[in-house]
């Protein structure tokens, strides 16, 4: 499946107050062979997210059981909060519709998502829980997991045969180990590893059970200076300093993956779908193309990652919530999650479902970390942090250019303070 990085990483920006009243009209009815005949459900899904064969078999099964029409449109990322955030406000919004999960709790908290707690109870009692928490904002089912993605190591393997090394590592140690013996025996760059691949950072955090945020009082405040912030960053270094990638830029600054498809470097962190980046540039690296999971401290635990990924909401203001969780049953179900997985090349929401990625490398190396995964802090004050200039790149980039750990934090606490504080 195709992907945007913005759908990968999730999106950042201001959201706007969404009117929470309306009726349902639907309550009255049950579902069944005809129970809804002449109603139409209207589902939005982002450019990207629904593969053919899944989006003909789920539309199919949804038709066949509710007598209803399914109509869904296909959006795009680019000024889709601000669109959508509009559609929660109005008399007929999309019923259903797909929602970052970064976004799902600044939405809960406007009023603009039905509750779905009774659908968690059925087709959701083993949804994962790291897929699951992005959903669930105040004790109370907002949304439902849909998908994920999370960043891998793509290396070349060439270069890696050329430096002796016979087996991917399963170990932060060993993967070190593995990018020194590339710089001393090969004239390849170890990996390419920009200052502000930043979401990378956010994974590390999380393998460390670190916050970027605490609560002080009635507000969120910057939490850089904590000491697992600081390890997880130091992690970030120790990688950092055995590549030239300039530690101002992100990933996209140049793209990571049109370095990479030069043919002289040992790897990069990046999401599955930034292969096929590579190869567009140059097709002769496709054979070289390799993947492993990002290595943790021990083998039997990988490295924390960012979880990227969509859930599906119901409006609170449609008038057809009856019809919509139908829906829901329908595609959230293992038969089509599982197709889902298998076609898309996405992380289902359980794990019973990653069987479907079989055959994928990319899917495959993305799975074993995905259980201890999370998310960027799940609170609608984050959502002006990711605004540019970022801190928390910034902070990034003083650590790598030799500030410590909490000189680099008091220098952009001021800014992250006050982008907590704003208003939404």
């Amino acid at each position: 499946m195709k992907r945007k990085l913005i759908a990968a990483i999730g999106v950042a920006g201001m959201l706007f107050s969404i009117a929470a009243c309306g009726g349902d009209d639907g309550d009255d009815k049950k579902a069944g062979a005809d129970g809804f005949k002449g109603e139409t459900l209207t589902l939005w899904a982002m450019d990207g997210s629904t593969p053919d064969g899944w989006t003909k078999d789920v539309k199919a099964a949804f038709e066949k059981k509710t007598g209803a029409k399914l109509n869904l449109e296909i959006q795009q990322w680019n000024g889709i909060q601000q669109k959508l955030t509009t559609a929660l406000s109005e008399e007929n919004p999309p019923d259903v519709f797909e929602i970052g999960n970064t976004q799902t709790a600044a939405y809960a908290k406007t009023g603009g998502l039905a509750d779905l707690s009774d659908l968690k109870e059925g087709v959701g009692a083993d949804w994962t829980e790291s897929i699951n928490k992005s959903s669930v904002v105040d004790g109370k089912q907002y949304a439902a997991p849909w998908f994920v993605l999370n960043r891998v190591v793509i290396y070349n393997k060439k270069v890696w045969a050329d430096a002796g090394i016979k087996e991917t590592p399963k170990t932060r140690a060993e993967f070190l180990k593995n990018l020194k013996t590339i710089e001393s025996k090969t004239d390849a760059e170890p990996i390419y590893l920009p200052g502000q691949n930043w979401y990378h950072f956010v994974g590390l955090t999380i393998g460390e059970g670190a916050e970027l945020v605490k609560k002080d009082g009635d507000k969120y405040v910057s939490n850089l200076t904590d000491p697992k912030v600081a390890k997880a960053m130091k992690t970030y270094k120790d990688f950092a300093d055995l590549s030239k990638a300039p530690k101002n830029k992100d990933e996209a600054t140049p793209q990571q993956a049109e370095v990479f498809a030069k043919g002289k470097t040992g790897a990069f962190i990046g999401m599955s779908w930034e292969a096929a980046t590579a190869i567009k540039a140059n097709k002769k690296i496709e054979k070289d193309i390799g993947y492993f999971t990002i290595p943790g401290a021990t083998a039997d635990k990988p490295e924390g990652v960012f979880l990227g990924g969509s859930n599906l909401a119901v409006a609170a203001t449609s008038k057809k919530q009856e019809l919509a969780k139908e829906f829901l049953k329908i595609a959230l179900n293992d038969k089509f999650e599982g197709a889902l997985a298998k076609e898309g090349g996405v992380i289902p929401n359980k794990q019973a479902l990653e069987a479907q990625l079989k055959g994928n490398p990319a899917a495959e190396a993305m799975a074993p970390a995905t259980a201890g995964g999370g998310t960027t802090p799940l609170i609608p004050e984050w959502a002006a942090v990711e605004n540019p200039p970022n801190p928390i790149k910034n902070y990034m980039t003083a650590v790598l250019n030799g500030k410590s750990n909490d000189e680099a934090a008091k220098q952009v606490e001021g800014e992250l303070n006050k982008r907590l504080s704003q208003k939404q």
